[in-house]
């Protein structure tokens, strides 16, 4: 009887036929374990980090990103500096165009009130009067020269004359129109250069971009 006859089959062979035969295989469950393990894990993490958001988000750490590009449009000096562009009483800058400009010369040296007049206006300016200072100032400005108007209504008009002649000195009296008197002094030389003015008078009149949390 052969090895390969099953009991109780009395004494017929059987012969094994065909090419495939039993392979060992890890049990498919186990798989299936790893895979929702897996995934579990990853739900577990994104719930997390959602959750971290959400609590930036109202706790207020959410804008830190957007303070910190707000800070950077501030200019230098922060917003006092930001507000550079109005005259000091809420209304915006004149153009040079509508500031007119009396040229007073207080020194001893002839014409010079006219050259400089003449200046202004190529520079946009609108020329009022031009002669010698009055006695009060006549000899007495020792700086390169003085910008004098009325205390409000020559404000902004002060400001944008002072770009033309950085160094004058700014003062107020009791006039109520807004014209400009620009007395000029012992040490003058000349305007400032047209192109050093210019920048001057850009920065100072283009309105600035600022964000909400401009510190002031």
């Amino acid at each position: 009887m052969s090895m390969l006859t099953p009991p109780g089959m009395g004494g017929k062979k059987y012969r094994i036929t065909g090419d495939r035969y039993p392979r060992m295989r890890r049990p498919r469950h186990r798989r299936r374990i790893t895979l929702l393990i897996t995934a579990a894990v990853c739900a577990l993490a994104l719930a997390g980090w959602g959750t971290l958001q959400l609590i930036d988000v109202f706790g207020g750490k959410g804008g830190t990103a957007q303070a910190a590009q707000d800070e950077e449009k501030c200019p230098p000096g922060g917003a006092k500096q930001a507000g550079a562009a109005s005259s000091g009483t809420g209304k915006p800058l004149p153009r040079p165009a509508d500031v007119t400009v009396n040229v007073l010369n207080a020194t001893a040296r002839a014409g010079l009130a006219k050259t400089t007049a003449d200046e202004l206006k190529k520079r946009g300016f609108k020329v009022g009067k031009v002669g010698n200072a009055p006695p009060a100032y006549d000899k007495k400005v020792k700086g390169t020269g003085v910008l004098l108007g009325a205390q409000t209504a020559s404000d902004g008009a002060r400001k944008v004359l002072g770009t033309q002649l950085a160094a004058a000195e700014s003062k107020t009296d009791t006039r109520k129109t807004g014209d400009v008197d620009l007395i000029i002094g012992d040490t003058f030389k000349a305007l400032a250069e047209p192109a050093a003015a210019q920048k001057s008078l850009t920065a100072l009149t283009a309105p600035s971009k600022t964000g909400p949390n401009c510190k002031k």
